[in-house]
């Protein structure tokens, strides 16, 4: 039952039980009352007539006659009041208030029944002429008695219920309300200084439900916590590592500027030389700054990119070219292939740091003489002569995408390291020499956020010794 459906419930016994002790008091009264009330009229009218006799002696309704006679007659259920043909008390036994005017003669010969006592009055006549009459009352004790009575038991009985019912509904409100609270609140403090705790049953009230709230909230905490805390240790990681990949070619361009403070001990051949190398390794520090900024932005949700509108045709045929020369150099064959067609909403930098990611990346793993596609996708081609076998049952939606592929012969990448390709400063071939070294890690990381940015995707498939393929596909512009 819900606490609010609960404490109406409450509120509604504890207003209606005084209702109920009163209407059980006067049923009970009524029912006593009416079982009482023909006996008593037949006693107490008998008993009058047995005064009658004595009360009708025209003598007592003068003033000077003795009333000592009627002192015998009274007692503390019965009293007598004599009055004169005026109204006039003449005699009483309980001094009654006054009669007037026509009070005197009303309910004459008339036994009236009251709640404490029997009442009744009769003229007194002396040749055809009224000369007083009398009143005599009956108390009914033993009814009072009983009322009085019966309104003790009603009223303990309403008292003991009430009590119960309070200690009832207090025990219940502790119960219920109170030490569940305070149990919840001891786990919220307990949650707050880190100390641990068990999970109680919920219960599907109110309460409940504040509870369960709670639990979901502890646990959206815990795990927005953990996530800070990989993210903590993995920007902890990035700076540790990015730091040490900057010692070595910094190191080497001082040691190379130290020798060209000392041309006495140098060809021109040799000064030549050590230029080329401190502008290469000053531009690799620089290409690792720009990914690691990149890397930085886009991680950030609230980082989006600028996108503007360009023909798909015209953008996606420059985006594939330019790599001739670069394969050339290593004796690579290089095949290109665009159908793009329609306009497309896109970040053209970004889009061309994707691809010149999955190009260096492919040149660098392509051994001589081996081969590299690039193709840019955006209506059904066939593809039996482009793609690898294990690359085939992708499954293309030219619908709602454009496709960017980009495939390579080589040793291709161990299936255990699939799931971590992706990953911020991850490398396939973790024994690399730092002179070998011709990146930061961070290119298919970032190539994936951008491609995300654009509410795309990037897949890669691999197998050992044949090669492999990345197929990045970005969302068609609505209209096309």
């Amino acid at each position: 039952m819900k606490i609010k459906t609960w404490l109406l419930t409450s509120f509604l016994v504890v207003m209606i039980l005084p209702l109920i002790s009163a209407y059980i008091l006067f049923a009970w009264i009524t029912s006593y009352h009416n079982d009482k009330k023909v006996e008593e009229y037949y006693e107490v009218y008998a008993e009058i007539q047995q005064l009658n006799t004595r009360l009708r002696d025209p003598e007592l309704y003068t003033f000077s006659a003795s009333k000592d006679e009627l002192e015998e007659m009274v007692s503390e259920q019965l009293s007598i009041t004599l009055f004169d043909n005026r109204g006039r008390v003449l005699y009483t036994s309980n001094p009654p208030a006054p009669l007037k005017g026509d009070e005197v003669y009303k309910n004459l010969f008339e036994l009236q029944q009251g709640l404490r006592a029997f009442t009744y009055k009769e003229p007194i006549l002396e040749d055809g002429n009224i000369i007083g009459l009398f009143e005599v009352k009956v108390a009914r004790d033993e009814l009072i008695s009983t009322i009085v009575k019966r309104g003790w038991i009603v009223t303990s009985i309403f008292l003991i219920s009430f009590i119960i019912i309070y200690l009832t509904v207090a025990l219940i409100v502790n119960n219920r309300l109170n030490k569940r609270l305070v149990g919840l609140m001891d786990e919220m403090s307990a949650f707050a200084s880190g100390n641990s705790y068990v999970e109680t049953e919920a219960g599907k009230d109110e309460i409940g439900e504040l509870k369960q709230h709670f639990y979901a909230m502890r646990k959206q905490i815990n795990a927005a916590q953990e996530v800070i805390e990989l993210e903590q240790k993995a920007k902890e990681y990035m700076v540790a590592t990015i730091s040490h990949d900057l010692k070595t070619p910094l190191t080497s361009i001082k040691a190379y500027a130290e020798s060209l403070n000392h041309p006495g001990n140098l060809t021109d051949e040799d000064e030549k030389v050590y230029r080329k190398v401190i502008i290469e390794k000053a531009d690799f520090m620089k290409q690792m700054l720009d990914d690691l900024i990149t890397h930085t932005l886009l991680q950030s949700q609230n980082y989006e990119l600028d996108l503007v509108t360009v023909d798909g045709e015209e953008f996606f045929d420059m985006l594939i070219s330019g790599y001739e020369a670069l394969c050339e150099k290593k004796n690579i064959e290089l095949k290109t292939c665009n159908n793009v067609i329609g306009d497309y909403d896109v970040n053209p930098k970004q889009l061309m740091r994707v691809a010149d990611n999955l190009m260096m990346n492919a040149i660098r793993h392509t051994p001589e003489s081996g081969r590299i596609w690039v193709l840019s996708l955006s209506k059904e081609k066939e593809l039996e002569h482009w793609l690898f076998d294990f690359v085939k049952p992708y499954s293309f939606d030219y619908e709602s995408y454009t496709y960017l592929i980009v495939q390579n012969e080589g040793e291709g990448i161990p299936e255990e390291k699939m799931d971590f390709l992706f990953d911020p400063l991850y490398q396939v071939d973790q024994a690399r020499s730092k002179k070998d070294a011709h990146g930061t890690g961070l290119g298919l990381s970032i190539t994936k956020q951008i491609i995300e940015k654009h509410d795309g995707s990037v897949q890669a498939f691999s197998k050992i010794n044949i090669g492999a393929c990345f197929i990045c596909s970005i969302p068609k512009r609505r209209g096309n």
